[in-house]
């Protein structure tokens, strides 16, 4: 059965990516842990594509396997796209967590006209024991609230509204999320790679 490597340590994304490619028949994924792997890859790119292809070879030359790793980030207009790259590590507060992104998120839109319209996009790269990675991207349209709403989510998603939906990411179960999500969208457009590069 072929072996795919999936390249985060984020338990929340972990469990997400994990949802997602069980649509995918007849391959084992491979967390890092498995595999005694633990690494800090810095994020150096200038796009998402470029971030997670850098993660995809760090760990596809740790673990010699097919891996798939993602980056994605929340783009709001009013913020001229910020924060964007850096979603990850938006806030300045040192050892920041994700309430702590989502409040200074708030405070930076507060003196902002609303509707605070924003999408969410995600690249996946896959990485192939030999150096080549192949990309695939998603995006998902929707605008910030300021106020928190459901608890099905990491992140950013509790004050990510869906408009046509009338709820938060974080209010949306499973499937629904899975359908809809940018890291969904891209997930499906990675999927004729994985399956050529995968044999299956």
């Amino acid at each position: 059965m072929p072996k795919l490597l999936i390249a985060t340590e984020n338990k929340g994304k972990m469990h997400e990516l994990q949802e997602l490619l069980a649509a995918l028949p007849g391959i084992e994924l491979v967390m890092p842990f498995q595999l005694g792997i633990m690494l800090k890859v810095e994020e150096t790119g200038s796009t998402y594509a470029e971030n997670a292809a850098l993660k995809a070879r760090a760990y596809c030359e740790a673990g010699g396997l097919v891996t798939l790793a993602d980056d994605s980030g929340l783009e709001v207009y009013a913020l001229d796209g910020a924060p964007g790259i850096y979603s990850a590590r938006y806030s300045p507060k040192p050892g920041a967590t994700d309430a702590d992104r989502r409040m200074f998120l708030l405070k930076n839109l507060r003196e902002r006209p609303r509707p605070w319209l924003a999408h969410f996009h995600a690249a996946i790269a896959v990485a192939l024991p030999g150096g080549e990675v192949r990309i695939a991207e998603g995006d998902c349209p929707g605008e910030i609230i300021p106020e928190e709403r459901g608890s099905n989510g990491f992140g950013y998603d509790p004050i990510f509204l869906l408009s046509e939906r009338g709820l938060t990411m974080a209010e949306l179960g499973d499937v629904e999320k899975n359908r809809l999500s940018h890291r969904a969208r891209a997930v499906t457009n990675a999927e004729p790679i994985l399956k050529e590069v995968l044999g299956i």
